[in-house]
């Protein structure tokens, strides 16, 4: 009798622990729950507080979108903007206008849209030369690589090193041979001062010690 008061006692004594574990689990879940409900009340709050500035920016763009092109028409850059900006027109529906503001090796352009409204309706569209070689290399700039906020890498294009088919000179290593044997009496030309034809030039240059001059 004795043995089975003990063996009752003990199987209350579970049966209160086993109860008591789980309220416990039942009250983590609670907690657990409340805290997600309070996190989704929070979420949706946030969400009808920025609803009308995601319907504006849902309606963007409402007007043309302006494209400046800080080289004349024709050139390299020029060529893809048009390429792209119907492109872009049809997926936008809005018109993309390409504006050239050619001039000073592209820095009358790049001035453009520096000063243009920060309202999203203005790209530039510039090789790196204008964003990053002429701040490092021309002092005093009208604008930095700070006035913009990059959006897109649009084209990659590679580089040609050509001679005149009268020159007997047909390989890289023709070339330093020549320019070794005569001393600044080479010349090249490129696109620009500071412009990538420029500086990959004169990389090379320095990484075969030569010298030829730039026209």
């Amino acid at each position: 009798m004795v043995e089975g008061r003990e063996g009752l006692e003990n199987y209350g004594g579970i049966v209160a622990e086993t109860r008591k574990t789980v309220w416990h689990r039942l009250f983590a879940i609670f907690r657990f729950v409340l805290k997600q409900m309070k996190t989704i009340t929070t979420l949706l709050s946030a969400l009808l507080f920025l609803a009308p500035a995601l319907s504006a920016a849902q309606a963007y763009p409402t007007k043309p979108i302006r494209w400046i092109v800080p080289f004349p028409p024709s050139g390299g850059t020029d060529f893809y903007a048009r390429l792209l900006g119907p492109k872009v027109s049809e997926s936008w529906k809005q018109q993309v206008v390409i504006d050239n503001r050619g001039g000073a090796g592209g820095i009358v352009g790049t001035e453009t849209a520096a000063r243009a409204a920060p309202d999203g309706y203005t790209f530039l569209v510039s090789t790196a030369a204008g964003i990053v070689t002429n701040p490092l290399l021309i002092p005093n700039l009208p604008y930095s690589a700070q006035d913009f906020a990059p959006v897109s890498l649009l084209v990659v294009t590679p580089l040609l090193l050509v001679v005149n088919s009268a020159v007997p000179i047909h390989t890289v290593k023709d070339l330093i041979a020549a320019a070794k044997a005569k001393p600044r009496e080479l010349n090249y030309s490129s696109s620009g001062s500071g412009s990538a034809n420029h500086l990959s030039m004169e990389l090379l240059k320095w990484m075969a010690g030569i010298d030829i001059v730039h026209v």
